[in-house]
């Protein structure tokens, strides 16, 4: 008896000290990272034009990451997300070229004017859907693991997306998509910046204020007592995986109107970051917890860590190392709170 109530004692005297640790060591970390590469170099650093261009870098990986944040709270995983974007830019650029009425083999930007803008944004988001309804319905109807299903997925979409392309990036895109979103700004903050905030700001809403936001982590948490309480799993899981789709199509047009063409094989590693983003934030790989918020943190740990190591002079291949024990961290961190939970 001694020995129950003396775990339950050390269980106890652990608690606060887990919820601080598990609530906001990352922020602390990102606040950490900051003031140590601004503090050894702020001239290069801490410029208006640096920090601009780390939130830059970073709008892309966030849009992708938000995506990932519903998919990860309903205990899932999607690996497609960055083969998924280069399929939709592929998609978007070729039929922006062609209401262009330029050929293929265009370089440098088209005169396309905004409907065409639109018609190729809608065209991305649909096809990055598509894809991800495709996920949803093999989980949720065959049955077939995630992991296997979003792996299988991944090699598709590329494979697709080099079919279409011949394997050449489209090298052409609307001069105001890349005037205007890829190099604009608005009220001084940089167009894709404003995106990507957008989107997390809405799509955090959605899933922390709204009753669907609540059955995604109750599928995450415990599918089977969700469904025995009246939730639809399988329309729920293939939502998750549509938004995850959607959102990497939108991920698509922001690529495109930065680098002024498709990037076939600039995206091998986004889904990756994506996964390490939110999982740094704080959702949990086992699901039922997690924040759009967090995720917004995660996204800036590996921006401002490449970042600051190529300023201070240090070789990149360092911040790979950097956050491989960084993400352990955070995988052991999540185990924590797992523990905490279960000796309430």
């Amino acid at each position: 008896m001694s020995g129950v109530q003396s775990g339950n004692g050390a269980a106890a005297a652990e608690s606060p000290f887990l919820r601080l640790l598990a609530s906001g060591w990352i922020f602390v970390l990102l606040l950490g990272l900051v003031a140590i590469f601004a503090g050894l170099r702020p001239v290069q650093f801490a410029s208006v034009y640096n920090l601009q261009q780390l939130a830059i870098n970073a709008a892309i990986f966030l849009v992708l990451a938000v995506g990932q944040t519903y998919v990860i709270a309903a205990a899932g995983i999607d690996l497609s997300c960055g083969a998924v974007l280069v399929f939709s830019s592929v998609v978007s650029a070729q039929v922006m070229l062609a209401l262009a009425g330029a050929s293929g083999t265009t370089f440098g930007t088209t005169d396309a004017g905004w409907p065409v803008i639109l018609i190729g944004t809608l065209v991305a988001i649909a096809s990055g859907a598509l894809w991800g309804v495709f996920n949803g319905a093999l989980i949720a109807w065959a049955k077939i693991p995630a992991l296997i299903v979003t792996l299988g997925s991944m090699g598709m979409a590329l494979g697709f997306a080099q079919i279409a392309s011949g394997g050449i990036d489209v090298r052409a895109m609307p001069e105001k998509l890349v005037d205007a979103v890829g190099a604009g700004a608005i009220s001084g903050i940089p167009t894709l910046v404003v995106i990507a905030a957008v989107t997390a700001v809405l799509f955090g809403v959605i899933l922390h204020l709204t009753g669907f936001g609540l059955h995604v982590f109750a599928v995450g948490s415990n599918a089977e007592a969700a469904r025995r309480s009246g939730i639809n799993i399988r329309r729920n899981l293939i939502a998750v995986y549509a938004i995850s789709g959607a959102l990497s199509g939108l991920a698509a047009v922001m690529a495109n109107a930065r680098f002024s063409t498709t990037t076939i094989n600039g995206h091998t590693l986004d889904n990756m970051t994506a996964i390490s983003a939110v999982v740094l934030g704080g959702t949990s790989l086992f699901g039922g917890a997690g924040s759009v918020f967090g995720t917004v943190i995660g996204v800036f740990i590996p921006i401002v860590l490449l970042n600051g190591f190529v300023i201070l002079g240090i070789p990149p291949f360092w911040q790979t190392v950097a956050m491989g024990a960084v993400l352990i961290l955070a995988v052991w961190i999540d185990q924590l709170k797992r523990r905490l939970r279960k000796s309430r």
